[in-house]
């Protein structure tokens, strides 16, 4: 601990003497300073021991010594050290009940003890205490390292939490919590995500300090991650300011954090391009082969259903089934979270699978993003959830600040599926996809496409362009005036060809539809005894008058 002045009481070569403050000896002395200014405030900054012969000062003025004494202790002078026998041959008594009455510690310095040998008593007792702070430091980052090659992160936290004596936890990306010590401290680091959050949207690196939840302590928060986002955050909670010790256990433990998560970044970087192989088996029809290379990593989601998501963040082109042969180049960089829609759903999932223990493959491919998840799991609904914000978001005014078009997000689920069937999984995802867009969706599931109707699929320009081909003869018909040759082909599909009730919802007679019918077929070219003449020219109606 640094020096005291009851510490300079007792150094026997110092002589000193209390005479006033005794009950206030145990303050750290910052330094030792020699001023005979009659103002020497401003020079002051707060722990000093000053030291005076009261060469400038009328020490025996009851009133003077009153405001004196005063404002030193308002500067923050923690000690005032009296020469006797130079200017007085004892400190007055004005300047002792000043001190009384201020709670000032007034030492009497002997006329053979120098300043300089108090300067050097309180200099070396620093410089011993910051080598003390050193080596404990440097003993605390032999521990750390220590627990963390032995225990791993979990060890880590519990060597740091003694070295500090408080409590320390880890967040991941997503800014839950991944581990804490003691255990108590779950709790206290569970509340503080609001905080993890903030911190988490600055640039690496990056601390704060909070009051801890309910003001139960001190808690410093420190980014792990040399990334443009961090990859996780350090929480340690103590009761009082950290020590120089203490501090460098801390900046140890970040260090080491790091040194982990950065490593942690290379074996995703090499999980991401097994995960690729693994994915290519399985589009190719290879499920035995996908489950060797896979091994424990993928194993488990292998052995259950899944399914299959694709997402893409812009307008890109449609792959094939076969574009499995394009997975070779993957994007394993994880800094480009940002505005990134890909990035932030798979943060989002990865997140989720950590929390709950589920396996997931993830393949990033350029503007799209191709993942295997648990059938009804944690990561599913996670995805569900994300891709229902980025709705709720583009619904109103925030649209604009989503960057528009180019920054939107579309995704595509397939139902569930087996190792063997995932080439199939993956044309449905596509379907879903495809619908997404067409509909104006974030999130589609492949059973959500035969719950609804198909006209809404006919908005597609092609097929609106072959309607509006298909039916023109019969438009420029009835713009003649000659006839109403649509309105009556639409009320016979509707009616399955029933001429009576076709007839009756036009109000004319049967024979007139039937003519009209006949020159329906005249002008087309087409039979209508066709079905497949009849399917299309309802769906071409149905596509006009969806416009």
């Amino acid at each position: 601990m640094p020096p005291t002045l009851a510490s300079l009481v007792h150094h026997s070569a110092l002589k000193l003497t209390v005479r006033a403050g005794e009950d206030r000896l145990d303050v750290p002395v910052r330094w030792a300073h020699v001023s005979e200014l009659a103002d020497p405030v401003p020079y002051m900054e707060g722990g000093e021991l000053l030291l005076i012969t009261a060469l400038k000062l009328d020490a025996e003025d009851p009133e003077a010594m009153r405001r004196y004494v005063k404002r030193l202790v308002g500067a923050g002078v923690v000690g005032l050290g009296f020469a006797v026998g130079v200017n007085y041959e004892e400190i007055p008594k004005a300047l002792i009940d000043a001190a009384e009455q201020e709670g000032l510690p007034l030492l009497e310095v002997p006329r053979r003890t120098p300043f300089l040998a108090i300067s050097k008593a309180v200099s070396a007792a620093i410089a011993a205490d910051q080598y003390r702070a050193v080596t404990a430091g440097f003993a605390a980052q032999r521990e750390l390292t220590r627990q963390a090659l032995a225990e791993g992160p979990e060890g880590l936290l519990a060597a740091l939490a003694g070295q500090v004596d408080g409590w320390a936890a880890l967040y991941d990306a997503s800014g839950a919590v991944v581990a804490t010590a003691p255990e108590w401290a779950g709790r206290r680091a569970a509340r503080l995500t609001a905080d993890v959050e903030r911190l988490r949207e600055r640039p690496a690196p990056a601390s704060s300090v909070v009051g801890g939840p309910d003001n139960e302590d001190r808690v410093e928060l420190h980014s792990l991650g040399t990334g443009r986002r961090p990859r996780a955050a350090l929480a340690v909670g103590t009761a009082s300011a950290l020590g120089t010790a203490e501090r460098y256990a801390v900046h140890s433990a970040i260090a080491l954090l790091t040194l982990t998560t950065e490593r942690s970044r290379s074996l995703r970087a090499a999980e991401q391009r097994i995960g690729v192989a693994v994915l290519r088996m399985l589009l190719a029809g290879e499920p035995d082969h996908a489950r060797a290379v896979a091994g424990d990593l993928y194993g488990g989601l292998l052995d259950a259903p899944f399914r299959m998501i694709v997402a893409e963040s812009a307008p890109a082109v449609r792959m094939s089934v076969d574009s499995h042969a394009h997975l070779e180049t993957v994007r394993t960089g994880t800094d480009a979270v940002g505005a990134d829609p890909l990035a932030a759903l798979a943060e989002a999932a990865e997140s989720a699978a950590a929390r709950a223990g589920e396996a997931l493959l993830v393949v990033p491919d350029g503007e799209r993003l191709m993942a295997l998840a648990a059938d009804e799991g944690a990561v599913l609904a996670a995805c569900a959830d994300f891709a229902a914000g980025l709705e709720a978001a583009r619904t109103g005014a925030a649209r604009e600040q989503l960057g528009g078009d180019e920054d939107e997000l579309v995704v595509g689920v397939s139902a569930p599926v087996g190792p063997i069937a995932v080439a199939a999984a993956y044309k449905q995802a596509e379907q879903a996809l495809s619908v997404a867009r067409r509909r104006g969706r974030v999130y589609v599931a492949h059973e959500q496409l035969a719950s609804g109707s198909v006209v809404p699929l006919l908005a597609d320009d092609a097929v609106k362009a072959f309607a509006d081909g298909l039916l023109r003869p019969l438009y420029e018909h009835d713009a003649t005036g000659r006839g109403d040759l649509v309105a009556s082909l639409r009320a016979w599909l509707s009616r399955h060809g029933q001429w009576d009730a076709a007839a009756a919802d036009l109000g004319v007679h049967r024979h007139t539809l039937r003519y009209r019918m006949r020159r329906v077929e005249e002008i087309l070219g087409r039979s209508l005894d066709d079905p497949d003449v009849r399917m299309e020219l309802w769906l071409a109606l149905k596509a006009t008058s969806a416009e």
